[in-house]
C-alpha cells in the first residue's frame, strides 16, 4: 500500500491519499511523502519507474554493512535504520525502516507500523509545514521515532525503578527488619522482569544507534547542501537530533548497568535463602546425629554389653540422646549460627 502525502501550492495545508490503483496516477509537484507499507512489486516497480530510481528490497533492507544501510546513488540519497516496533508488549521486535530522499521528496519503505508513523501522519494532517518538503519531512519523522524512543526508557527507567525497591524491600525482608511476605515465586518473578527489561533496553539502544547513523548521514544529502533554502535550521534541526540520540544512547548505558547491578543482586538473594535452606538440613543432620550414634551402639545387643540386663539402662539411653541432642542445638545458637 502507497500513501502519498500531498500539499496545497500554498504548503499551508495537506493530507494523505491512499492509492487503491497505480492507474491514473502520475507524480507532481505538490507530493512530498511516499509512505510504502508492505508495497507489492508492481508498487515498487511503479514508483521507480515514476521517480526513476532503484528501491532496497526487504532482503537488501537488512544487510548490516554501513554501506549497504547508508548510501547515495543516482542523486538519490539512501538511508535505513532498525527501529523499535511492539515496545509495550512482552516481545517487542526491531523492524528495518528505508527512507530515501530523492527530488527533494522523501520515500519511506516499512513492512511493520511503528507508532511513531502513525503519530507524525497524524501530526502532519494537522500541521502542513512540517511536511513543506522532503527534508523538513524526515527531520520530522525522525524526531518523532527519537520522542517516542524517550517516552519507552522513561517508562523503562519506572520499571526498573520499582524493581529495584522490590529487590531492596526483600532483602530487609531476609534480615528481618520488616515482616515477611513470603511469596512463592517472588525472586523469580524479579527476574523475568529484569530480563524483560534488559532485552527492551538492548533493543532500544540498537534502535537509536541505527538512528544516530542516519542522522549523522543526513548532511551528505544534497538537500541539506548549504546551498538550499533554511539550511541553517535544517542544520540546527540536525544538531539537536545528533545530541537527542546521544543523550538517550547514554541513558540506555546506565540502564544496562542498573539492570546488570538489580540481576546480580537477585541472584545474589536466591544463593543466600537456598544456602539458609541448606544450612537448616546442616544443622538438623549434626543434632540428630550424636543421638542416632547413641541409639545405634545400644542397638547392637551384644552380650557383654552390661546395660542391656540394667533395670535403668533403657531411660539412661534417652536420656544420653537428648543431651546428646539438645548439647549442639545449644551451643549452635550461643553462636549465632541459627
Amino acid at each position: 500500500m502507497i500513501r502519498i502525502y500531498r500539499t496545497d501550492d500554498s504548503r499551508q495545508s495537506g493530507q494523505f491519499v491512499t492509492m487503491d490503483s497505480l492507474e491514473g496516477w502520475d507524480i507532481d509537484d505538490n507530493m512530498v511523502w511516499f509512505d510504502l507499507d508492505h508495497p507489492s512489486p508492481l508498487e515498487d516497480a511503479w514508483l521507480e519507474d515514476k521517480l526513476g530510481i532503484e528501491l532496497p528490497t526487504r532482503e537488501d533492507m537488512k544487510d548490516i554493512e554501513p554501506s549497504s544501510r547508508l548510501y547515495r546513488e543516482n542523486g538519490a540519497t539512501y538511508m535505513t535504520a532498525n527501529l523499535l516496533w511492539k515496545a509495550d508488549s512482552d516481545l517487542p521486535e526491531t523492524t528495518h525502516v528505508a527512507f530515501i530522499l530523492v527530488q527533494g521528496k522523501l520515500v519511506t519503505i516499512r513492512y511493520a507500523e511503528p507508532k511513531p508513523f502513525t503519530a507524525f501522519q497524524l501530526y502532519a494532517a494537522r500541521n502542513a509545514t512540517v511536511c513543506s518538503s522532503g527534508a523538513t519531512t524526515l527531520l520530522g519523522l525522525l524526531e518523532a521515532i527519537i520522542d517516542r524512543t524517550a517516552e519507552i526508557l522513561e517508562k523503562t527507567s519506572a520499571e526498573v525503578e520499582h524493581i529495584s525497591q522490590k529487590i531492596a524491600a526483600r532483602r530487609l525482608q531476609s534480615t528481618g527488619k520488616v515482616k515477611k511476605d513470603r511469596t512463592k515465586d517472588e525472586l523469580e518473578h524479579h527476574l523475568a522482569a529484569i530480563v524483560a527489561c534488559q532485552n527492551l533496553s538492548a533493543k532500544t539502544r540498537d534502535s537509536l544507534m541505527s538512528v544516530g547513523r542516519v542522522v549523522g548521514f543526513l548532511p551528505l544529502a544534497k538537500e541539506f547542501d548549504k546551498t538550499c533554502e533554511g539550511f541553517a535550521d535544517l542544520r540546527e534541526n540536525i544538531v539537536t537530533l545528533e545530541h537527542d540520540v546521544q543523550g538517550l544512547i547514554d541513558h540506555t548505558t546506565y540502564l544496562n548497568g542498573t539492570l546488570n547491578f538489580l540481576l546480580d543482586a537477585a541472584l545474589g538473594l536466591i544463593n543466600i535463602e537456598q544456602n539458609a535452606i541448606i544450612k537448616i538440613f546442616s544443622i538438623a543432620a549434626v543434632v540428630f546425629l550424636p543421638p542416632t550414634l547413641v541409639a545405634s551402639i545400644y542397638g547392637m545387643n551384644f552380650e557383654g554389653m552390661p546395660e542391656l540386663g540394667w533395670q535403668f539402662g533403657y531411660p539412661m539411653a534417652l536420656v544420653m540422646m537428648v543431651v546428646a541432642g539438645v548439647g549442639p542445638y545449644l551451643f549452635f545458637k550461643r553462636r549465632g549460627w541459627l
